[in-house]
């Protein structure tokens, strides 16, 4: 399950890993491969303006999103609010949601999921589904951010 020679308990700066993906980079903070957590998962998110993590659900674990800094229209299911610094959202399992950083200024947030050991697909894309596309219409994320 870890993947250092041994698991660790206290996780610094070079024990981080880091996932480029194209709506910001993620640094995995706790998980499996790092730690010998089975039922947590940790990473932070860096989302720059404009990019989204467009609207998905999780169909084996909850997850709660806490925001360090700048803004963040994050939805859970059909209802959204603005997050800034110090808010909380709680999404249930398999509950649809999604993250957007309509601001000028990139969101940094820290989303903690649980349980880490689960059988089948981390999430499930629905963003060009109904009602999801009508809330709001699917876009490329590797395409350049556009201005807010």
């Amino acid at each position: 399950m870890c993947g250092h020679s041994a698991c660790l308990r206290f996780v610094s700066t070079p024990d981080v890993v880091v996932e480029e993906l194209p709506f910001g980079p993620h640094e995995w903070l706790v998980r499996g491969d790092i730690t010998e957590s089975r039922q947590l998962m940790c990473v932070r998110v860096s989302m720059p303006p404009g990019q989204a993590h467009q609207f998905h659900r999780h169909p084996h674990f909850e997850e709660f999103i806490y925001c360090i800094s700048g803004r963040l229209e994050q939805w859970v299911g059909e209802e959204s609010r603005v997050l800034s610094a110090g808010d909380v959202a709680h999404v249930p399992m398999d509950e649809v949601h999604g993250s957007y950083n309509l601001f000028d200024e990139t969101a940094v947030f820290i989303a903690v999921m649980s349980p880490a050991e689960f059988e089948g697909p981390v999430l499930v894309d629905v963003s060009r589904e109904e009602p999801w596309c009508s809330l709001k219409p699917p876009f490329d994320p590797q395409a350049p951010p556009k201005s807010p």
